[in-house]
């Protein structure tokens, strides 16, 4: 996959090779340093090079015969396909692009950025194309850790209704999925941690029988998203019905291509 990483002045060292040469500007603007680790030959058909890009940099649209992958390594740049919305990409994360498709990636505004390519090399080499405008370099990039857009935050709503659904089935399969590995759970009683909360579900010691969802609100940071909401929760606890009102406090944080519930606290309110 690829991996980024953040770049204040000059380009930076990756932690296993050097950056290798400055490419001349000749399909690019700005600096980029490449380093070939793998040449092509009738065994391993796949080049493989590390390129770093200086803040501002980017490559020319182009397409590769046989598809790339790019595994960020250090800092955050920018992927585009033709047609599609800009991307943000960061350290640990990979895109695979596909055969024929026309696309071009490199640095942010602010931050320089270090991927590997992985080219296969039997179909042909890279295809360049023209320069890429101010207008798509500048363009704001739709990136799912921006909930400016509506249909996000109602994406993040609609997960956390479900998650309520899994909880009163005790479906622990999906909440197993749902909850990070990281994730702290807050009750009244007490906080602690993932496996805890799943044991609890899944033996009926805490039944999350029914939240009724009076208020929802949700707010972004980064790729973080914090819901709050005003629930009339019915549980069962200890073989005891029990209806209270909360103020319930849910963080999503948003990897992989997914969101992870790292955070869920009740506030015990005095009146509904």
């Amino acid at each position: 996959m690829l991996a980024m990483f953040s770049i204040k002045g000059n380009a930076q060292d990756t932690s296993f090779f050097s950056k290798g040469e400055k490419s001349p500007n000749v399909h690019h603007v700005g600096d980029v340093w490449l380093k070939e680790i793998n040449s092509a030959d009738t065994i391993f058909n796949s080049s493989i090079s590390i390129a770093t890009f200086g803040i501002n940099a980017r490559l020319d649209w182009h397409k590769h015969p046989g598809g790339q992958i790019l595994m960020f390594t250090e800092g955050e740049g920018y992927y585009q396909e033709k047609g599609k919305p800009k991307q943000t990409v960061r350290k640990g994360e990979m895109i695979k692009c596909l055969p024929e498709v026309e696309h071009w990636h490199g640095a942010t505004l602010k931050n320089g950025v270090t991927y590997i390519a992985s080219s296969p090399t039997q179909k042909g080499k890279t295809i360049w194309l023209k320069r890429v405008t101010d207008e798509d370099y500048n363009s704001n990039p739709e990136n799912p850790t921006n909930l400016k857009s509506t249909s996000l935050e109602q994406e993040v709503i609609n997960l956390s209704k479900k998650k309520w659904l899994w909880m009163s089935d005790k479906n622990v399969d999906s909440l197993n999925i749902l909850f990070n590995e990281k994730s702290v759970f807050v009750h009244m009683g007490g906080s602690w941690g993932k496996k805890q909360e799943i044991n609890i579900i899944k033996s009926g010691k805490i039944w999350y029988k029914n939240a009724t969802i009076q208020e929802t609100s949700v707010t972004s940071i980064g790729n973080t998203a914090i819901l709050l909401s005003k629930i009339i929760l019915t549980a069962v606890v200890g073989g005891n019905e029990v209806i209270n009102p909360f103020l319930v406090t849910e963080v999503y944080i948003y990897q992989d291509n997914s969101w992870t519930l790292s955070s869920l606290s009740f506030t015990k309110l005095l009146t509904p």
